[in-house]
């Protein structure tokens, strides 16, 4: 029979593993990954948060290429989910099945704190489980918070407050971009080109076409990418490398312009590449709108947005800013558009450490509070 002084030392021992768990659960952050640009977004924000002492819940919805890209950034995340379509009832019953799916592992884990560049089933899920919430946003006309909105919005500088569906002491700020938080530690590696086939004396055009699925989309975008890829077709030099969103939608380029995939003068690359890589070694890039756009301005590449949607605060900056031109119809392409060789000079981004310390700053101050709040519980 186990002594009383044995089992004082038993329940001593549970005691500080409760104690210990108990920290650990204040010491949480559940990050939520729900589309690719998030990935490189969260990576040195995640290295920061692990710096300062914090775990890091980090989930991801399988789509866009998204846990393949962790994978190549070392992330360690768990799949859930998955993407299901652009019909409304599709998306509507995909965010109810998610949240689910969300629940159990988010229960068990009990952060402080749930983080996230968008994520639907994220903040539904924190709300049912009552945890504070963030959402960072940098496009104020995206349609996040139809059915809950988050505990606090975070948003670049230049966004104004009243374009947020939030009370102003609810709204946080960063300088600068989001993309400015990872492109600051972007280093080119050699052999891109060589890898695609791309000679140096070759015209490298990247293309990002519209997202078709987005509830922002306007047919308006693809008819000008139609126009785009003619009007580069037209020319010898150029060679089109072509990053589409969705498996659907890559077998539909290869089918309308089957000829021009053939002669290898578009094409679509066969693994996932580095996207910042892909952007530096090529001599402009044109997308249909979202990161890849701010991606290229903040690497300092020459950049044409074909999207046609409400353009945001981000965009209208870096246009009038000169860092991205506005492509608005088809007679833009032979006045706006410079199809030619750029010379790759040293990268240099300066605004990148206030803003990833900003981002991370606010993050942890949240993180307190929540802790706090749970242990008052």
């Amino acid at each position: 029979m186990a002594t009383a002084g044995a089992l004082a030392e038993v329940r001593k021992l549970e005691l500080q593993s409760e104690s210990e768990q108990c920290k650990a659960v204040g010491r949480t952050i559940w990050i939520d990954l729900d589309n690719s640009p998030h990935v490189p977004f969260f990576r040195p924000i995640i290295q920061q948060l692990e710096t300062r002492g914090y775990n890091v819940l980090l989930t991801a919805r399988d789509c866009f290429q998204v846990c393949g890209l962790a994978e190549q950034l070392h992330l360690d995340c768990k799949p859930i989910g998955r993407h299901y379509g652009k019909h409304r009832i599709m998306k509507l019953l995909g965010l109810g099945i998610r949240t689910l799916q969300l629940l159990p592992l988010v229960r068990r884990a009990r952060p402080a704190l749930a983080v996230s560049h968008g994520s639907r089933s994220q903040l539904v899920a924190a709300k049912l489980l009552r945890i504070p919430s963030l959402q960072i946003t940098d496009y104020e006309f995206a349609k996040l918070w139809a059915v809950v909105r988050p505990s606090w919005a975070m948003t670049p500088a230049m966004i104004p407050n009243d374009a947020m569906r939030l009370d102003g002491d609810r709204i946080l700020k960063y300088p600068g971009i989001k993309e400015d938080v990872y492109v600051t530690s972007f280093l080119p590696q050699d052999g891109i080109r060589q890898e695609l086939g791309i000679r140096e004396s070759e015209i490298m055009v990247t293309m990002r076409p519209p997202a078709s699925e987005a509830h922002y989309h306007s047919p308006d975008s693809d008819k000008l990418f139609q126009a785009t890829i003619a009007h580069l077709a037209s020319m010898p030099e150029v060679r089109m490398v072509v990053l589409p969103r969705t498996p659907k939608q890559g077998h539909k380029i290869t089918a309308v312009w089957s000829e021009l995939c053939s002669s290898r003068k578009l094409f679509i690359p066969e693994r996932v590449l580095d996207g910042l890589n892909l952007m530096w070694h090529s001599d402009l890039v044109i997308s249909g709108g979202g990161t890849m756009n701010r991606e290229a301005a903040a690497l300092g590449v020459p950049v044409y947005s074909i999207f046609r949607g409400t353009i945001g605060a981000v965009d209208q900056y870096l246009a009038a800013n000169g860092r991205l031109v506005l492509l608005e119809s088809a007679a833009d392409l032979t006045t706006k558009l410079s199809v030619r060789r750029r010379s790759r000079c040293a990268h240099l981004n300066t605004a990148g450490q206030a803003t990833l310390q900003a981002v991370t700053s606010h993050i942890v101050r949240l993180a307190e509070m929540g802790s706090r709040t749970k242990a008052a519980a």
